[in-house]
């Protein structure tokens, strides 16, 4: 290559959606496009990305860190990619592929055993980095380049939905723990010899958004009799859409915290995706006997909230309860996600594909990263095809 054309493809950029911390500002800019620089390395380019809560915090600039000696951070963290170019040694993809890349990285640190054993969702130390988030350049943008260790390769016809890959990690994680935890006891459904999808089991789930109607639907999928506990009263679009795959729709308004084991029986599971605390806590009074509590959420920093905590430690000690959070995901929540998406579009077609509710131009990322909130899942195009 002649000294000009390196010259050239140095100077190639790339558009990215970006927020400036220190102005508090969102732009759209030109950035330097990346290139291979490992025999593992992967290029994609990235085809959508989805637009969620963090993201919209980030911008409104409650965290987000960019990458060492820059003033902006790429966002992005939901997305969906395909394969354009890939290193010499790269095994687990190939140049034609959709993939899903992961979010986290691992800590550096010798002594932190999740990192080095591959689960830096469950990080000792605090120093990971996190695409999109902390201190490295996320999916908003028209290419990347990572490792292959952190692509999950998507089937073809999963092409239309695969994008909520990411969010549906969150219930897979969760899923995976609640089976680890309820190991604990006799807790399997026995089989009911022509019974096609009994269940013993009933998963509440707390708040209607993108992850509380992907986790509704994981649930469902894992043979849980699902309810569905949100504010607005039926019928609206969510309860609508918990209809489609047999979900129930249980209103707050009309069944307050304390009916709520009254109207739905024994809560085995709660699944909260509202980041509401005091709400969260007043449901966690009324969970059952071996029940395990779930908290997914973040909460901002509010005014202290009267909690009866006498009540929930009797509860907890006397009931064998368990209640436990969960944040980010290692690669075989992505797998999971991946698979559930799959049987969704084979069950409940018309449900997963109305979670997302539009898709724009990134020309169009003010209006749906700084505007009220709309719709479930809104996703932003980035040009890939």
């Amino acid at each position: 290559m002649s000294a000009s054309a390196s010259a050239t493809t140095a100077r190639r950029l790339m558009k990215a959606i970006a927020v400036f911390p220190g102005q508090r500002d969102l732009q759209l800019v030109q950035h330097p496009e990346p290139e291979l620089t490992g025999p593992t390395d992967v290029k994609i380019r990235m085809i959508e990305a989805g637009i969620c809560g963090t993201d919209r915090e980030i911008v409104s600039g409650q965290y987000g860190t960019p990458p060492g000696g820059g003033d902006y951070l790429i966002i992005g963290h939901e997305s969906l990619g395909r394969v354009i170019e890939a290193g010499d040694a790269v095994t687990r993809v190939r140049p034609g592929d959709l993939v899903v890349p992961m979010v986290r990285r691992p800590c550096p640190h010798s002594h932190c055993l999740a990192c080095r054993a591959g689960r830096s969702d469950f990080c000792y130390t605090g120093d990971f980095t996190e695409r999109g988030i902390k201190q490295r350049h996320g999916f908003m943008t028209e290419f990347v380049v990572d490792d292959e260790e952190y692509m999950s390769a998507v089937p073809e016809n999963l092409r239309g939905i695969a994008v909520l890959a990411e969010p549906l990690t969150i219930a897979e994680k969760a899923l995976e723990q609640i089976w680890q935890v309820q190991s604990r006891l006799p807790w399997a459904c026995p089989v009911v010899p022509g019974k096609a999808g009994a269940h013993c089991h009933t998963a509440v789930v707390l708040g209607a958004g993108p992850v509380g109607m992907l986790g509704a639907l994981a649930f469902a999928a894992a043979g849980f009799r699902t309810v569905v506990y949100s504010r607005t009263p039926a019928p609206n679009d969510r309860s609508a859409l918990c209809d489609l795959f047999g979900a129930e729709y249980v209103s707050s308004e009309t069944t307050p915290p304390a009916g709520l084991s009254g109207a739905v029986g024994a809560i085995d599971v709660v699944f909260e995706a509202t980041g509401a605390s005091r709400f969260a806590f007043e449901v966690m009074k009324h969970i059952g006997a071996n029940a395990v509590f779930v908290l997914t959420g973040v909460p901002g920093r509010r005014a202290p909230a009267e909690i009866d905590t006498d009540l929930l430690m009797r509860n907890l000690v006397l009931s064998n309860q368990v209640v436990f959070g969960t944040v980010n995901a290692g690669r075989q929540s992505y797998e999971a996600a991946i698979r559930d998406l799959a049987t969704f579009q084979s069950r409940w077609p018309e449900a997963v594909s109305r979670l997302i509710s539009g898709r724009y131009p990134m020309e169009c990322h003010r209006d749906h990263l700084c505007g009220e909130a709309t719709g479930i899942k809104n996703v932003i195009t980035l040009g890939g095809e």
